[in-house]
């Protein structure tokens, strides 16, 4: 049941790769939320920014490739897992003392939902298959991840996952 935190929060965090990397030790927080997208921003392409994100933390989990995590995910975002809830240090601490190895995953069923313009959901479905600590993860499971736009730029705020039945 431990091996899914992990899991949680490497998908949490493989939301907001497209931005540059934050230094984990004096990174400050990211900005305050701002009312709207940034200008010219259409929800199309909001869209396809959360998305790409989402894809790209995946593939920085299968990589153990961290800096995509530090970069994107908000410095007040919650993690939720087995374990209980998870700030950002913590859930970062976790992963990268967690030696997961994937072998191969896979998206679908990927929605975007706004609930205003500068918040948005992401659910889909994912299969994995991977071990961490090794331990076997869920195969497959429901995701979900809350996106805040701050400063421009969209940020993983909270990641959930529910294994599927």
């Amino acid at each position: 049941m431990t091996t899914r935190l992990p899991l949680v929060i490497v998908l949490t965090l493989v939301f907001a790769s497209l931005a540059h990397a934050q230094t984990s030790a004096t990174a400050s927080p990211s900005p305050s939320p701002s009312s709207a997208p940034k200008p010219g921003m259409s929800r199309a392409q909001s869209q396809r920014m959360i998305i790409a994100t989402e894809k790209k933390l995946w593939e920085a989990w299968k990589n153990k490739d961290m800096k995509p995590f530090r970069a994107n995910i908000a410095a007040d975002a919650v993690m939720i897992g087995e374990s209980g809830v998870a700030d950002k240090k913590a859930s970062l601490s976790t992963m990268e003392g967690l030696a997961c190895d994937v072998k191969s995953y896979e998206l679908s069923d990927i929605k975007v939902t706004f609930l205003s313009s500068s918040t948005a959901i992401i659910t889909y479905k994912s299969a994995q298959d991977a071990t961490c600590a090794g331990q076997a993860v869920p195969p497959v499971v429901w995701s979900s991840s809350v996106y805040v736009m701050r400063g421009g730029r969209w940020f993983a705020a909270s990641h959930q996952e529910t294994t599927a039945k």
